[in-house]
């Protein structure tokens, strides 16, 4: 009897839309605020919102998506969504949406 690898369970990704980027947390500021390495660039203080704060918990090295506020929008943020498992981070790594940070991770 040939070996048959067990099949891998199907995951689907929540990928970032419309003004949304991903990023990187990289320190962790206080309250439910942080300072996060965002895709684009650029370096934002990010806050989870109230619908948020009790079941999103952040650390730092989380892959994270961000949308960026609409004033101030180079330097603050909301965070949307956390990436919980490591197979939803290494799906964003072959698709190469972590590219241009990866280095930091």
């Amino acid at each position: 009897m040939a070996y048959t690898p067990p099949e891998q369970p199907m995951i689907r990704v929540r990928l970032p839309q419309g003004k949304e980027v991903l990023g990187i947390v990289q320190q962790r500021v206080g309250g439910s605020r942080m300072k996060v390495l965002c895709l684009d660039g650029k370096e934002r203080m990010c806050r989870i919102p109230g619908r948020l704060r009790r079941g999103l918990w952040v650390r730092e090295n989380d892959v994270i998506i961000v949308e960026p506020w609409e004033l101030g929008g180079d330097t603050k943020g909301d965070v949307i969504y956390k990436y919980r498992s490591k197979a939803e981070v290494s799906f964003l790594k072959k698709k190469g949406l972590l590219k241009s940070i990866e280095e930091e991770f």
